[in-house]
Parts: C-alpha cells; sequence; structure tokens
C-alpha cells in the first residue's frame, strides 16, 4: 500500500507537538512526528500525562504515543472493515486458476485459510511489532501465484516456491540487509512513497467502488472514465457518493470514529438500498450488501500444510524457479517497505532519523508471514496499506492489531457477516485515507530537480500502474541516474546502487527471459 519524513528539514509544529501527547487528540493523525516507543525509554513520571495507566497500555505505550484503548479499538475495527474484502477477492483469484494438472482450490477451504493467516500473523504483528499493522494475503502476488506459477506445477508446488520466498526474505532481515536498505533511502523519497500510495489507495476506492471504471475494448481514447458509461449510473455508486461526503464532513468536524461510522452507516444504507431497489447482484461487485441466511459457517482447514518445499524443482529449471522467487520477493520486499514507512509515517511513529520502531523485528514478521501464508495455501501474506484507516481512526500502536486479528478470527466461524460490507461502503475511508497521506507531499523540496523529479515518478507510477514496487523502483532509477548525470554517484548509498540494479532486472524481466529462453 511510502516513508519518513526528512525530521530535520520538517520540524514539528508546537501544536501538533501538544496534540499528539494528549490522550483525547483530534482523531485526524499528525505527520513528521516522533513518538516515543515503548522501549525507547524511562516511563513518564507517575501523575504526568503520559503516564501509563497500566500493563497493558505500558506494554504497547498506548498513552505514550497520544492515543487511547477507545481509539485503537476503532483503528482496529477500521482496519478490518476496508480489508475484509480479501475473504472473497482472496479465494476468487486463487480458486479461478487451475495448475498445471488441472486442478482447483476449493473455495470454502481457501476463505478459511485466508482469514487464519490474517487473523495469526495480524496478531503476531501487533504482539511482535507494536505497530497498528495488519497482514493478510497480498493482493498481486496471489495473482503472480495463481496465474503464473500454478500453471507451470501443481498448487502444492507453487505454494511450496511461496513458502522459499518468506524463508528467503526472513534470511536478508536476520543479515541486516532488508532494513539496511529501508535506512539508505533518501527522506524526500521516502515521503514520496507516501504520497504516492495515498494516491493509489484512494485509486483503488474509486475503482472499487465503480466510480472510476475502465474503458472497455476501446482504442485511442482515455483509459479510464467516470462511472460505468461515462456517467455515473446506479444504486450502488450512489451509497459510495453518500459515503464520501458523510466520511469528509465527519473529518472536517473531527468527529471520532468518523471512518468507522461511514463505514457502518454506508453498510446499512447499501443493505436497505439492495433489499427496496431493483439491483442486479453484480452491480455490488463481489460483496452483496444482503442480511445473511446463515450466520454461522464452519471453517474447513483442509489446505493447511499443503505444500511441497522444492516439489518445484522437479517440474520445471532451475532458472525459472529462480527468476519466479525474485519477482516474488521483489515484489514484497518494497511493498511492505513501503506499506510500513507510509503508515508508520502517518501515525508519527518515525524517530527523529525517520526510522520506524521495531523495524528488525517488523520486517521479519512479515516476512515469516509469507512463508506462512504459502504453507497454509493462502499464497504469501503481507502488510496491508489499508491499514492507514485504522490509523485514521487514531490508531497508534499494536494493540489495534490484535483488534483487527481477533476479528479475522471471528471471521473464520461468521464469514457470512464479514462479507456483508461491500466495497461502496468501504471505500469512503480509502479516499479518506488517500488525503491523510497526500499531506506528506508538502515535505518534498520541489525546487531541486535531483529529487523532486525522482519523487515526482515514485507518486505517479504507483497509481498509473497500480503498483507499489513500479513507483519505488521508478523513483530509485531516476535518482541514481540523476546524482550520476550531475556527478554526484559518491552521494548515492551503495544498497541504492544495487537495489536499482535490481530493479532494471525487474523492469527489463520479458526480455532477459527471452534471452535466457525461459519464455
Amino acid at each position: 500500500m511510502p516513508e519518513t519524513p526528512e525530521a530535520p528539514e520538517a520540524p514539528e509544529a508546537p501544536e501538533a507537538a501538544e496534540a499528539s501527547a494528549a490522550p483525547e487528540a483530534p482523531e485526524v493523525p499528525r505527520t513528521a512526528k516522533a513518538v516515543p516507543d515503548a522501549a525507547a525509554g524511562p516511563a513518564p513520571a507517575a501523575g504526568s500525562p503520559g503516564a501509563p495507566r497500566n500493563a497493558l497500555d505500558r506494554y504497547f505505550a498506548i498513552t505514550a504515543r497520544g492515543s487511547s484503548l477507545g481509539r485503537e479499538i476503532r483503528g482496529g475495527f477500521a482496519t478490518f472493515f476496508t480489508m475484509a474484502y480479501i475473504l472473497v477477492l482472496n479465494p476468487i483469484i486463487l480458486g479461478s486458476a487451475e495448475d498445471k494438472f488441472g486442478a482447483h482450490l476449493s473455495t470454502p477451504q481457501l476463505v478459511t485459510v485466508t482469514a487464519l493467516v490474517a487473523a495469526v500473523m495480524t496478531a503476531i504483528m501487533g504482539l511482535g511489532g507494536n505497530l497498528p499493522l495488519a497482514i493478510a494475503a497480498g493482493l498481486g502476488l496471489n495473482a503472480v501465484v495463481a496465474f503464473q506459477i500454478a500453471p507451470l506445477m501443481s498448487w502444492p508446488d507453487a505454494m511450496g516456491m511461496v513458502v522459499l520466498e518468506g524463508l528467503i526474505i526472513c534470511v536478508l532481515v536476520v543479515t541486516g540487509l532488508r532494513e539496511a536498505v529501508m535506512r539508505a533511502i533518501p527522506g524526500a523519497l521516502k515521503q514520496a512513497i507516501s504520497v504516492g500510495i495515498g494516491l493509489f489507495i484512494a485509486f483503488i476506492g474509486f475503482v472499487d467502488a465503480g466510480f472510476v471504471t475502465r474503458i472497455p475494448g476501446e482504442t485511442g481514447s482515455t483509459p479510464v472514465q467516470l462511472g460505468a458509461v461515462g456517467h455515473l449510473t446506479g444504486w450502488p455508486v450512489l451509497v459510495f457518493c453518500v459515503g464520501v461526503l458523510l466520511t469528509v464532513a465527519l473529518m472536517a468536524r473531527r468527529v471520532k470514529g468518523a471512518i468507522l461510522i461511514s463505514i457502518v452507516v454506508s453498510t446499512v444504507l447499501a443493505v436497505v438500498v439492495n433489499a427496496i431497489a431493483d439491483i442486479a447482484p453484480a452491480a455490488w461487485g463481489l460483496t452483496v450488501p444482503s442480511v445473511p441466511d446463515d450466520l454461522v459457517a464452519a471453517p474447513d482447514f483442509g489446505l493447511v500444510g499443503s505444500f511441497s518445499l522444492f516439489g518445484a524443482f522437479q517440474q520445471v529449471g532451475v532458472v525459472t524457479i529462480v527468476l519466479l522467487i525474485f519477482t516474488l520477493i521483489l515484489s514484497d520486499f518494497f511493498d511492505t517497505m513501503g506499506t510500513v514507512v507510509g503508515v508508520s509515517q502517518e501515525a508519527g511513529l518515525l524517530d527523529e532519523k525517520g526510522d520506524v520502531p521495531n523495524i528488525g523485528r517488523v520486517l521479519l514478521i512479515d516476512g515469516a508471514a509469507a512463508a506462512v501464508g504459502g504453507a497454509a495455501s493462502a499464497s504469501s501474506n503481507t502488510a496491508y496499506i489499508e491499514s492507514a484507516a485504522g490509523v485514521g481512526e487514531g490508531a497508534r500502536t499494536g494493540f489495534a492489531s490484535l483488534v483487527t486479528g481477533a476479528l479475522f478470527a471471528v471471521a473464520l466461524f461468521l464469514t457470512p457477516l464479514a462479507t456483508v460490507v461491500p466495497a461502496q461502503a468501504a471505500a469512503p475511508a480509502l479516499i479518506a485515507v488517500g488525503f491523510l497521506l497526500m499531506a506528506q507531499v508538502r515535505h518534498i523540496e520541489w525546487e531541486s530537480y535531483e529529487i523532486a523529479i525522482p519523487a515526482f515518478l515514485t507518486i505517479a507510477v504507483m497509481p498509473f500502474t497500480y503498483s507499489i514496487t513500479n513507483g519505488i523502483g521508478a523513483g530509485f532509477l531516476a535518482y541514481v541516474v540523476i546524482k550520476a548525470a550531475l556527478g554526484k554517484a559518491r552521494e548515492v548509498h551503495w544498497l541504492l546502487w544495487a537495489t536499482s540494479a535490481l530493479f532494471v532486472v525487474y523492469f527489463a524481466i520479458d526480455p532477459i527471459e527471452q534471452l535466457l529462453g525461459v519464455k
């Protein structure tokens, strides 16, 4: 789903600092402010505004980060509802594909493993990373598994490759390489990643709601359009528009729980509209807002453990396997990097150097999530940018992730209820979060072309190519090339040069595969 603001260049305003220390500060998150981590130093003196109230508060540093238990709970709910679509979408993507032998994965089993891995790994992120980050099956990554890897081998073999990808990422974390890359990125590029992700998730919201659609079969015209036919049509889009207006009105009035209130109200409106109007189910997209016949559905864990770690080597060549794993790692690596930094920055959790607290543990948990996702046949799991919706509700600690994880656990048994919220009711939250992340653009030094151009490309490529990784790659390549052209190559950290070289391979993967004869 962005990285850290330049702390020295963007000093915190006094009033923003005061707001971050107050337990009941306005709900709209502040950016570019450092908030102490749970283990960052001695606890505040007893009786001071930041003194922990109990063991739970002390462990998660809820008060120290300017939050409250109510905000964390609301944030956890908001994050869950904005990403609950994955319970529907991941089974559709994986279940619609077939492997080399014509086998399909069971949809009920896919729903179970999607919820199971999200519940477990999100809770672990909350406990171990103490960040308001939720984890679930990565979109884009699951498409690679379904449509690029599975057709070459069996499903267990394909999931085994996902496990290998996760294990390799864990090795990169343990050796410090993954964290070192994150620290080597200039602050302005980190800010640009935040802005790019803001535009990206806002665009996702518009597309998911049907407010913006692709023009089918058209050539020589604009690639997207307003509504389905060039103007807004249908009740579902109206629900989305009402939701957006409600969300921005509540945010402008600094109403607590603005995003969550909007999701709930919009869902109720969608259910009512769907009940009284003649609406084709397809008009709502993946989720039709109707009261389910059954509230409880028994989970089916049949896919858990159905993977073969090295089975792929018996189906395809080593070169092909290396290229496929490289594609998974690169996408997962930088999508996570952008998401972790963007969400942390929006929550005001970056330190004075612009680094994420507990970053080593956070990245290790994310890498483990990829491996666990493969072991459960849920595809690679990763941190979700929709976590920013929880931050928008005031979440600042891992307790919000515990709430989100608990809701995914409940969804194991209450899948019908969890999938009542249509995209049109959840998408307004993405628009709101896009606005909040967009605010980082003011910290970029636009007068300096050597940083402004890479920042612009980072921001623009993300939404226009529907990929966080593509945006980061474009920004990195432009940055090192411009620095070299200006005779400042030595100013670029060697890890950025190495990473940029990998992005050259990433962007040129098709001709490379042709040259190697693997395509």
